[in-house]
């Protein structure tokens, strides 16, 4: 090949991507500013988004349980829960896909890991995500859901999520970088994908002939933060699917950053 070689060493882009990833304090400080500047001279801040979700949320629970002929007790703790993740997996991706783009200042005047910026990402949305789960809680106290055990499950599954939106943001990342309708075509799938996703819709009104829908893998995603904070349980399949989803996507982020790694500051 003329120009620069594909450098494909799995050892040295497994350096680069953990030399960013432990420089916490960098990633972190630079998502909480990143949080800070976004809403500056606001008096609530973030929690504009929080406020406006939660008058969203009290419009649509009691119509969509009266569509869907589900009582409201048991049908708005699913659907403020499906919205509140829903939001954080659509956020984490449309960004994961400018991630590199939007770093451009950075990685052009200096020696960064990308891995740096994709944490970065991350941290943003999970502190906008902790905001919103604010919400919650008053639903739970009024639909009886008590502390249980089971919701434990929540932090396996939150961390599968990460390791998987991790992964997504350094392949769209680095697609995005090099074909730039990469980001307009993940956005247009993502709401798509929506209605696929039991957001609004409860799993067990699903016809069986339709049931090939939840193997949608964002589907899964949702069932293991969503169901144990509910009270229940995500079938046994749900996580050997999302294990292999997982071995999947690292494996495919991993080949990428080994082998384009370098080559994104020249893209962007």
């Amino acid at each position: 090949m003329t120009g620069r070689a594909v450098s494909f060493d799995p050892r040295g882009a497994f350096a680069d991507w953990w030399s960013g990833t432990r420089r916490v304090g960098l990633w972190a400080t630079l998502a909480w500013y990143d949080t800070i500047l976004r809403y500056r001279r606001s008096m609530l801040g973030p929690l504009w988004i929080t406020l406006s979700m939660g008058i969203m949320l009290l419009g649509m629970g009691p119509l969509y349980s009266g569509l869907f002929d589900v009582g409201l007790r048991r049908f708005y703790p699913h659907l403020t829960l499906g919205i509140i993740f829903w939001h954080f997996f659509v956020a984490s991706i449309n960004e994961g896909c400018q991630v590199f783009i939007a770093a451009a200042p950075y990685l052009k005047q200096a020696k960064f890991s990308l891995s740096v910026f994709v944490w970065r990402s991350l941290a943003k949305q999970v502190i906008l995500l902790a905001h919103h789960l604010v919400l919650y809680l008053p639903v739970a106290v009024w639909a009886g859901i008590g502390i249980t055990p089971r919701q434990l499950l929540f932090v396996p599954g939150f961390v599968i999520v990460l390791v998987n939106l991790h992964a997504l943001a350094i392949i769209l990342g680095i697609l995005s970088a090099r074909f730039r309708d990469v980001a307009q075509i993940v956005t247009s799938a993502m709401q798509f994908l929506m209605f696929l996703t039991p957001v609004f819709w409860m799993p067990d009104r699903l016809p069986e002939r339709a049931t090939f829908l939840l193997l949608n893998p964002l589907a899964q995603m949702l069932d293991v933060m969503r169901l144990p904070l509910l009270g229940s349980l995500p079938a046994p399949g749900t996580w050997w699917f999302l294990l292999g989803w997982t071995t999947l996507t690292v494996t495919l982020a991993g080949m990428l950053y080994t082998a384009f790694r370098h080559r994104v500051v020249y893209w962007i």
